[in-house]
């Protein structure tokens, strides 16, 4: 598994997490990929690449409540319709 594929895993994860109104902390994120595809090679530090690669692309951002989440961006305004 390449890291871009982990990321697109992780923005699913998130997606999904959105829909049901959770928020999912990275390090979450990476130990639950780790358990789903540990076998095909998986470890932290791909983790936090996918991660990465996903913030830096403007996919997910990073939010500050009490800790971080990884979320997908909000749409403001009339962006909303």
């Amino acid at each position: 598994m390449t890291v871009h594929e982990l990321a697109d895993e992780i923005y699913k994860m998130v997606a999904e997490a959105t829909q049901m109104r959770k928020k999912l902390k990275p390090g979450d994120l990476t130990k639950a990929m780790i358990q789903m595809y540990g076998d095909q090679g998986v470890d932290k530090k791909m983790g936090k690449d996918a991660i990465k690669e996903l913030v830096d692309s403007g996919r997910c951002i990073y939010t500050y409540f009490g800790g971080s989440y990884l979320e997908l961006p909000h749409q403001e305004g009339a962006a909303n319709e």
